[in-house]
């Protein structure tokens, strides 16, 4: 500092020195990952182009390969024993896949015949149908008949009942069914009813029905699980008749098996049948047996409506492990919107005491409104609405 206090100040000092420009954390770090991303981007070029190099040298190299799938394909997936081929749709199976127009891919599996002897590994895991192709039966589970296309179980053990079952969570809770039936007598009440219910609903077509296959389409394509319902004879008969192909006590077990028959192979892709009336037919074993053993050999279930306090089905079904289901409550007894809820809400009740119940109803418009409402309530509550195969019971009499 100088002594002339009479200078100006700053005239007197020395040229300032060009000042260090000290680049800050955040422009640092910008450009270390400016530069990592250049790098990276580098990387995955030079990445590509060794895959399409690899690619390119396999397909050269390689044997043309078949659209299918081969079991032994299957077993490196599911990393299950060498030599030991799989009952099971999604393994030991024709495996199809077609890209459709909008670019999705639809996988088909179609059961493959077993090639050599050995044991089976089962997986006994339900599969279910593809959303995209519910509409479409599986090939492999029909069999022409007279009578039209028959439900059969596969080659490899697969039974209608699983591959057209509505897939379900398989949590831990309350569970319940709600099937509803006479679907295809009135094109309207049923359009109605595909239209308004739950997806959960499981819905019974009439083996009297109109326009059947497209309406299970319909139904399928919107995700319900579906039934045939069978006419049996009643204890009024013919006062109150079924209607036309009815299954009756006096008529012989051949009889018998071609209506029943003739009611199957109108619809495809049911995972079992319900009964229509026919408290006088289930009461009578000796009528009864042979329809349901054939219902159990060609992979179905049997749902009683629970109306028939002398009903002889679940015996039967248990001594020839049929899969059999009963019904705890008819909802629409009282054709009122408020009666029906009240019914539901019984149904609820039942089902948290039992951990699941079944009810079944008709397809009138005032049933069908308040199942979608109490059904869109109850979904809150924490209950899943199930298709009545999940609780098909197996078991056998002991």
């Amino acid at each position: 500092m100088g002594t002339d206090f009479h200078a100006p100040l700053g005239q007197d000092r020395p040229p300032a020195r060009p000042k260090r420009r000290i680049l800050s954390s955040a422009r640092l770090f910008s450009i270390i990952a400016v530069a990592a991303v250049l790098g990276l981007s580098l990387y995955a070029m030079q990445g590509d182009e060794a895959l399409k190099q690899v690619a390119s040298n396999e397909a050269s190299s390689a044997k043309p390969e078949a659209a299918t799938t081969t079991a032994n394909t299957d077993r490196a997936a599911n990393q299950q024993p060498a030599g030991m081929p799989l009952s099971n749709p999604n393994s030991g199976a024709t495996i199809e896949r077609t890209t459709t127009d909008d670019g999705s891919v639809v996988t088909k599996y179609s059961p493959r015949a077993r090639d050599g002897s050995g044991p089976v590994l089962i997986n006994a895991q339900r599969v279910g149908q593809d959303p995209r192709v519910a509409a479409q039966p599986n090939e492999a589970l029909l069999e022409d008949s007279p009578h039209g296309r028959l439900p059969i179980i596969g080659p490899d053990g697969l039974r209608p009942m699983d591959q057209y079952a509505r897939p379900w969570s398989g949590a831990r809770g309350t569970r319940i069914a709600i099937v509803v039936s006479g679907l295809g007598l009135s094109q309207t009440g049923t359009q109605h009813a595909i239209k308004e219910l739950p997806a959960g609903v499981t819905l019974a077509f009439a083996a009297s029905g109109n326009s059947l296959q497209r309406w299970m389409q319909e139904a399928r394509r919107s995700g319900h699980e579906i039934l045939v319902q069978l006419p049996l004879e009643p204890f009024d008969y013919p006062a109150n008749d079924p209607g036309p192909d009815t299954l009756l006590v006096k008529s012989s077990a051949k009889e018998n098996l071609n209506r029943l028959h003739s009611a199957m192979g109108r619809i495809t892709n049911y995972t079992g049948i319900m009964n229509y009336l026919g408290a006088r037919f289930l009461s009578d074993p000796d009528a009864l047996e042979p329809v349901l053993r054939d219902i159990e050999k060609r992979g179905l279930l049997f749902l009683d409506d629970g109306t028939s306090a002398q009903s002889r089905a679940e015996v039967i079904s248990k001594t020839i492990q049929l899969p059999h289901a009963f019904a705890d409550l008819t909802l629409d007894g009282q054709l009122q919107t408020d009666a029906i809820l009240k019914k539901l809400d019984e149904l609820e009740r039942i089902a948290a005491r039992k951990g699941s119940a079944i009810g079944v109803a008709s397809a009138f418009n005032e049933s069908v409104a308040a199942i979608r409402k109490w059904s869109e309530e109850a979904s809150q509550r924490g209950i899943e609405i199930v298709g009545v195969s999940t609780l098909a019971s197996e078991s056998v009499a002991p």
